[in-house]
């Protein structure tokens, strides 16, 4: 199955794509519970390596209520990216609501030790009308 990446953002010749879908299996809509499932790719088309270090998304709710998520790497790595090279990791993301957003940066290590914050494009988390 080919993913249709809906949304992009590019820092520094660094592409994050994002494509999300709702889970409906892994939803409880009765108890309030909604949940998607957001694939990934960052691709490295910059002149020189770079190395995923920290990770900070912005979750917003359907009533505005935001939360922040810092941590270390992706779901466990810190992928070390060289030019030309991509990585693909896969996620998920629960809300009390059927509608929110997300949206963050990616703190990147270069060969040459500089840091840069790499954007991770708005995406909004929508569950079809039917669900909920």
């Amino acid at each position: 199955m080919k993913e249709l990446f809906q949304h992009a953002a590019v820092t520094d010749g660094i592409i994050v794509r994002v494509a999300v879908n709702f889970l409906p299996e892994q939803s409880r809509v009765e108890a309030g519970k909604w949940f998607w499932v957001y694939h990934i790719r960052i691709e490295n088309e910059g002149p020189q390596a770079v190395q995923l270090v920290t990770r900070h998304w912005r979750i917003t709710d359907g009533r505005g209520l935001v939360s922040f998520v810092d941590g270390e790497g992706v779901v466990g790595e810190q992928p070390m990216l060289k030019p030309g090279d991509s990585h693909d990791y896969v996620s998920g993301c629960p809300l009390a609501t059927p509608h929110g957003s997300m949206e963050g940066h990616y703190t990147m290590r270069r060969a040459d030790g500089a840091l840069v914050e790499v954007a991770i494009p708005f995406f909004p988390l929508a569950a079809p009308a039917t669900a909920g």
